[in-house]
């Protein structure tokens, strides 16, 4: 067992899956695109400037100079996906302050919450549509 100090350790998120793919030469990894509401500065880079000091070119405009930045998890769920489409979209939850692990050379940045049984039912563990990406489980 462990005590409940170390369980409140577990960081357990609700994530929207933005792609879902299978992972090539395996039969069970599908690597997945998750927005857990995370952003980055957006850095942007030319060197094209006007004689008024403004910026010329290809600029996109974010709120607040920051962009999304979804994590990607790779999960052994492929055997219940054939078609991983079927995944885009999907809130789910995930332990996100795990140490990123490589599996098959991919970094994976959090583990997808889901449960199975002997006879082969499966089920993703998934939050209403009312919660959002992001959201901390407590």
């Amino acid at each position: 067992m462990i005590s409940y100090d170390e369980f409140k350790k577990v960081e357990i998120r609700a994530g929207k899956i933005l792609s879902a793919e299978k992972v090539p030469d395996t039969d069970k990894l599908l690597r997945l695109t998750v927005d857990f509401g995370e952003f980055e500065e957006m850095k942007v880079i030319t060197d094209k400037v006007a004689e008024d000091n403004q910026v010329i070119g290809d600029i996109v405009a974010v709120e607040n100079n920051k962009v999304p930045k979804p994590r990607q998890i790779i999960s052994g769920i492929s055997l219940y996906f054939p078609d991983p489409n079927v995944l885009i979209g999907k809130k789910c939850m995930f332990v996100t302050n795990l140490e990123p692990r490589t599996i098959k050379g991919l970094e994976s940045n959090g583990m997808l919450f889901a449960i199975s049984t002997e006879n082969g039912n499966f089920s993703l563990l998934e939050p209403n549509d009312s919660i959002p990406a992001g959201t901390l489980a407590k």
